[in-house]
């Protein structure tokens, strides 16, 4: 049984203390990357590369506590033995042995090899036909706060001013990770995470070289659109605590090139840096061939970008779609996975998968973490 009936069934959205209601329409951005110069935008990229953006007809920057969450009780989900992977522990495994084989003959020296847990979610026992985003929101961000957690639910059928439809899209995140931050004044800034642990002490050179590697992707991505000279990593190998397990973390910064007049070059920005070189690995290209032959199911917005741009602003802050819900016709998704390098243990890594799923699927479960 899911939740009950969203009280917005024209959609909404949260981010970062903003509030959208009332889908308006929505745009393929790399269609029309232009678009993202006018008003404010949702934006949800997936991991294989489509981009998708919903304006809505209304926008709180500061919504009220009341307005942030659904009323107590009104999440359901899916019974905690009902969860099944896209790959078992031995496939897994034999997943990280292979990447293994490329680092050794060359190809690649670090790939993120994911998996999708999955588990049936049906129809409101109140009627609607989709389970309530907004209610799994509130238990994430009771029981797992994040900084970039939000949630965007837009119900399928919907249809614009001009008679288009509007996509839908159902994506519930508790992401740690910044992907992108643009401010005001032309400064873009992301914040890539490798290394995961229990405890701070626990975790492995192993980590802080898989960090470091991917910090240096992350720059060179950035490189593309900014500023020459602008580019500087502060802080480099942060320990970042977070409900259950700590993560280490780097900030890269940079200044986008102004060869644009006034227009921010998202079509340019999303080309430099997607797929987010933390959940694809270095090479970037080679890293990704590799994932496309191991894994065995699609990511879709896991490990892609979600968040916001408002144009008005001058601002956009974007998530990578990490410990990120996504349902769609019937089905409750969630990803997880773990940077592969040359000195990862096969178990270990499982291992690791396994803690950045635990709590938050037993949440969503309606269970306390054990």
């Amino acid at each position: 049984m899911a939740s009950s009936v969203s009280p917005h069934p024209r959609g909404q959205a949260r981010f970062a203390g903003r509030a959208w209601r009332n889908a308006a329409e929505s745009i393929d951005v790399t269609q029309h990357p232009e678009r993202l110069n006018e008003g404010r935008w949702i934006i949800v990229g997936t991991f294989e590369g489509t981009i998708t953006a919903w304006r809505f007809e209304e926008y709180d920057g500061a919504p009220t506590e009341s307005a942030k969450c659904a009323p107590p009780g009104a999440w359901c989900g899916p019974e905690r033995d009902a969860w099944t992977s896209s790959m078992n522990r031995a496939e897994y495994c034999h997943a990280v042995e292979q990447v293994r084989t490329h680092i050794r003959e060359g190809e690649v020296y670090q790939a993120n090899i994911c998996r999708v847990l999955s588990a049936p979610l049906g129809a409101t026992a109140s009627g609607g036909s989709e389970p309530d985003a907004a209610a799994l929101a509130r238990v994430l961000a009771h029981g797992n706060p994040a900084p970039y957690g939000g949630f965007i639910h837009v119900p399928a059928g919907l249809t614009g001013e001009d008679g288009e439809s509007i996509a839908p899209i159902w994506i519930v995140s508790a992401s740690p990770e910044l992907f992108l931050e643009l401010t005001a004044n032309g400064e873009i800034r992301s914040s890539p995470i490798k290394g995961t642990a229990t405890r701070a002490e626990e975790l492995l050179e192993k980590d802080r070289a898989e960090n470091v590697m991917i910090t240096d992707l992350v720059r060179n991505d950035l490189q593309r659109v900014c500023e020459p000279g602008s580019i500087r990593v502060a802080p480099l190998l942060d320990t970042q605590h977070h409900p259950g397990l700590v993560h280490l973390v780097s900030t890269v910064h940079g200044t986008l090139r102004n060869d644009h007049g006034t227009a921010t070059p998202w079509a340019s920005i999303f080309a430099a840096t997607l797929p987010p070189g933390s959940v694809s690995g270095a090479p970037k290209s080679s890293a990704l061939r590799i994932i496309d032959s191991l894994e065995t199911a699609p990511r879709g917005p896991y490990c892609g970008a979600i968040g916001w741009i408002d144009s008005e602003a001058g601002r956009a802050q974007l998530a990578v779609g990490i410990r990120t819900f996504w349902w769609e016709r019937g089905t409750l998704r969630f990803g997880t996975g773990a940077g592969i390098t040359w000195g990862s243990d096969p178990e270990g890594e499982w291992d690791e998968t396994e803690l950045k799923a635990r709590r938050l699927v037993s949440l969503a479960s309606g269970m306390e973490e054990r």
